[in-house]
């Protein structure tokens, strides 16, 4: 095979590269593409390689696409607030006296534990049973965490709520257990 020169003026001075027409790279590119253009077009054809058509798929990736922006919300919520937790423990070292230390302790204590239960109330995921596989795990994980969901659309759950309270400038140490 012979070789093609190419040459490339830019500002900092020409350029000079030789490319093998026939080199491997050019190959594999080949073959990948047809590659891809085979896999699409017997999804296309057939479906998915788990037997759904392209619609289902669809619709199977749009309910996980949006139950992950679901737990991802929950997920930042319950870490906004550990972050928080962990400042006002920082600042609280400053406190030297033991007394006046305690009371702030003890509030931070009872905010953990009224996160850890508001983030699990929030997210409700079944465990997987033993003989199930991991996609027919998910797919029964996400019906029922939509289920619970729609049950509850609009009302506002309580880690929105502490979510607001705590942008507004005041935070879950002010709500009573």
């Amino acid at each position: 095979m012979g070789r093609r020169e190419i040459k490339r003026s830019n500002t900092s001075g020409s350029t000079t590269r030789s490319y093998d027409s026939g080199s491997a790279t050019t190959n594999f590119v080949g073959k990948f593409t047809q590659s891809v253009r085979r896999i699409v077009q017997d999804v296309k054809d057939e479906g998915a390689p788990s037997g759904m058509t392209r619609d289902e798929v669809i619709e199977t990736n749009e309910r996980l696409r949006s139950l992950r922006l679901r737990l991802e919300e929950s997920y930042e919520t319950a870490k906004k607030a550990l972050i928080n937790l962990m400042n006002k423990y920082g600042d609280s070292k400053s406190q030297r006296n033991i007394f006046q230390r305690y009371p702030m302790l003890k509030l931070m204590i009872k905010e953990v534990i009224r996160l850890e239960t508001q983030y699990w109330t929030l997210v409700d995921i079944p465990r997987q049973e033993k003989q199930e596989t991991v996609p027919s795990y998910v797919m029964r994980a996400c019906s029922i965490m939509e289920k619970t969901q729609k049950s509850g659309e609009g009302v506002k759950t309580s880690a929105r709520l502490a979510e607001e309270a705590a942008e507004r400038g005041s935070g879950w140490s002010d709500w009573n257990i």
